[in-house]
């Protein structure tokens, strides 16, 4: 496949009315950062969201859920990229968009944009690698109902797609890589779609979701694991990975809303899947929906968010044993704060700190007019 370069430039033609929308100018964003973080070793995290008004962006926070910049966005954004010195991220649009921003919040740079390949568009997950020089999208083939892994080089004033890399499976959500910078593991969901269909999913009772480890350099399929065929309608979807450099994967269950099958699994390149085991006064009332999933800095404790049904799941990476839930409406966004805790962010705009598994949670911050979308990260 050729090289494709994208600039601002087909950015705004691609989207045609959106040219006139704000965007935080690189300068703007760099000062406003620097400004709120000198002399302060506090992290920086970031989610896209929603306003009460309708428009979408992406919010950069402190540690104490307050927001020190945004990003405006097109559209509605899902997942972000962190590269690995931390200095730039990419923020993609939810499925089915066409569009990411790579922003360099600490430089004094525009960001840059990036337009789907026709025939594609992007799964709104992806991950660096180790070099920090390539960039790994999760893509819908629409037309041939396959998923690949759109391969983009990010080390120059453009970006630029140099290839793909076939998920063998359908509806690539999530994406990471191994510690070692050699494995893709990526999520197939298992569900078709396509963009004529907006979010239809069309093959719900043939549905084959998958976990797969991928060779980095090469593309080649390493193994492909499958759970038992009785749970062929759990959409495997987001994950994380532990210190042992397992990926802990959450579901969303397609079938009857009567069941209660177990919605977060365990897989590593060599052995079979391990289904965790969800404490009976839970199961019922997570409404068979995993919304994110996240490690401690750590690596040794992983919460689970079922915004749904209101509560975030934390585990014992080690053994796989329960630890405990939180309450928290709508919350969804997971990710690693100080000292092994968690802030989780959520719909009603919400920010909370949870200290450890077995500690209350405390609401930091609650901007008025945010709506946070389904995932925190942190950048710094």
């Amino acid at each position: 496949m050729g090289l494709t370069a994208f600039s601002r430039r087909a950015f705004l033609t691609a989207l045609g009315g959106w040219a006139a929308a704000p965007v935080f100018s690189g300068s703007t964003l760099a000062a406003s950062l620097l400004e709120k973080t000198a002399g302060d070793d506090a992290r920086l995290f970031a989610s896209a969201y929603k306003m009460a008004d309708g428009s979408f962006g992406i919010g950069l926070l402190d540690d104490y859920g307050q927001v020190l910049a945004r990003i405006t966005l097109p559209g509605r954004g899902h997942g972000i990229a962190v590269s690995p010195d931390r200095r730039k991220f990419v923020a993609f649009a939810r499925r089915p968009g066409t569009f990411a921003l790579l922003v360099r919040p600490f430089e004094d740079r525009e960001p840059l944009v990036l337009v789907a390949e026709p025939g594609r568009h992007f799964y709104g997950h992806g991950c660096y690698s180790a070099d920090g020089r390539l960039l790994y999208a999760v893509e819908n083939d629409f037309e041939a109902v396959r998923g690949v892994v759109g391969v983009y080089d990010v080390s120059g004033e453009l970006v630029r797609r140099i290839g793909e890399i076939p998920t063998h499976g359908i509806g690539p959500h999530d994406i990471a890589l191994s510690a070692d910078g050699t494995m893709l593991v990526i999520a197939n969901g298992g569900i078709e779609t396509h963009p004529d269909r907006a979010r239809e999913k069309l093959n719900l009772e043939t549905m084959q979701p998958s976990v797969v480890f991928v060779d980095a350099a090469s593309g080649d399929l390493v193994v492909r694991h499958q759970l038992d065929g009785s749970l062929h309608q759990l959409s495997l979807r987001h994950m994380a990975l532990d210190q042992k450099g397992r990926a802990w994967v959450g579901g969303q269950y397609e079938g009857a809303a009567s069941d209660a099958p177990p919605l977060v699994a365990v897989f590593t390149q060599d052995d079979v899947p391990k289904l965790t085991e969800i404490p009976a006064h839970l199961a019922g009332k997570l409404e068979n929906y995993i919304g994110s999933v996240a490690a401690n800095s750590a690596g040794d404790v992983i919460a689970t968010s079922a915004p749904r049904g209101g509560h975030t799941l934390f585990w014992n990476a080690v053994s796989g044993d329960f630890l405990g839930a939180q309450s928290i409406p709508d919350g969804c966004g997971v990710a690693p704060a100080d000292q092994g805790s968690f802030l989780i962010s959520d719909g009603n705009g919400g920010v909370s700190y949870v200290l450890e598994p077995g500690a209350s949670s405390e609401v930091l911050s609650r901007p008025p007019g945010f709506a946070w979308d389904n995932h925190l990260v942190a950048i710094s």
